[in-house]
């Protein structure tokens, strides 16, 4: 299966059109979270029924899993926790999204929602313990934030990931985790776009402002992934030793 991933588009209309135009090279897209920005002078409920459009496009094309995001929450639940209720299942026709499982063959996909507080991190929790249940050969997670402690959660100063996710990798052990969040991760020093946490590789093609976005085209067949940006490309296979960066370490204090 060839793949592409993306996220953090943040109504980036330019980077929607350029999803949209390769799609249909790939078996599989992925957006993984925040498709909206709630700082653009765009009204929330106008960018949702754009993104909506681009989103039903891209699915008639190719297979379309799109999770959501913080920036992607639109509404309050009857928990009082922030949901993405455009992005609840079978709302956008054609596309796999928040609380989906589904088969590609050998592969298992889960689609997690992001979650605003201990009831939806529960619901996530139960999401994941059901589909490790009936999990194929290979399972593939589609999860907006990346772990904790990861260098693909290093904003250049700080580590800003999900130390949930980090258990849940423990206890289950899919093979890929797909995520965003951090748009920083792959420019910084000691950051990266592909981790290493046991068995499972973690990926996240971070964000910058260009027609085409930062991505990550992974072939698990080839056991191949390849990071694409204005930097340049990279490529790991997957099959080969793995060396994690390291953030750098934080200067010596000296004495005032």
């Amino acid at each position: 299966m060839r793949g592409l991933l993306v996220s953090d588009l943040h109504y980036g209309l330019k980077q929607f059109d350029w999803v949209h135009g390769v799609a249909d090279r790939f078996d599989l897209v992925v957006i993984a979270g925040d498709s909206l920005d709630i700082s653009s002078v765009v009204a929330l409920g106008a960018q949702i029924v754009v993104v909506s459009k681009y989103l039903q496009r891209v699915g008639t094309r190719t297979r379309l899993v799109t999770s959501s995001g913080n920036h992607d929450l639109n509404a309050r639940g009857a928990d009082g926790e922030r949901i993405a209720t455009w992005l609840a299942k079978d709302r956008v026709k054609g596309v796999l999204t928040d609380g989906d499982y589904a088969e590609i063959g050998d592969t298992s996909i889960t689609v997690c929602r992001w979650w605003d507080g201990p009831l939806g991190r529960d619901e996530v929790g139960r999401q994941l313990a059901r589909d490790a249940a009936r999990r194929r050969q290979r399972w593939i997670w589609v999860y907006h934030a990346p772990p904790d402690h990861s260098p693909v959660s290093w904003t250049g100063s700080t580590y800003y990931g999900d130390a949930e996710l980090v258990e849940w990798i423990g206890a289950y052990r899919p093979d890929v985790v797909l995520s965003g969040h951090v748009h920083q991760s792959p420019f910084r020093r000691g950051g990266s776009w592909i981790d290493r946490i046991g068995d499972t590789w973690v990926f996240n093609a971070g964000r910058e402002m260009a027609p085409e976005p930062a991505h990550i085209v992974f072939d698990t067949a080839a056991r191949t992934a390849v990071w694409s940006s204005t930097s340049g490309e990279q490529v790991v296979h997957l099959d080969e030793p793995f060396t994690r960066r390291v953030a750098p370490a934080a200067p010596p204090l000296t004495p005032s």
